[in-house]
């Protein structure tokens, strides 16, 4: 009769060793994915601040102006475009 109650206690603190064993492992993978996500988290903020500057940036008429023309050669009527092409050079 002894022996049953040993071997009832031991199968008990095994199940609990088990369960305690298998909490610390997702715990440690818990921690892992929390540090990548506060490391996404510093990226998306630091793209959010870049953004909200361009932003400001291009809130001002005279910029975005000058993006229009320094992207897609606009030219506003009475102006005149030049491109310089750099001379090429040859590879022997």
């Amino acid at each position: 009769m002894r022996s049953w109650h040993i071997l009832i206690l031991l199968l008990v603190i095994g199940t609990l060793a088990a369960g305690i064993y298998n909490l610390l492992v997702k715990g440690r993978i818990l921690e892992k994915e929390t540090t990548e996500l506060k490391i996404l988290v510093k990226k998306v903020s630091d793209e959010n601040g870049e953004l909200a500057s361009k932003i400001e940036y291009f809130k001002r008429p005279e910029n975005l102006l000058k993006e229009l023309k320094s992207q897609f050669n606009y030219v506003e009527s009475g102006e005149k475009l030049i491109i310089i092409v750099p001379k090429a050079t040859s590879t022997e």
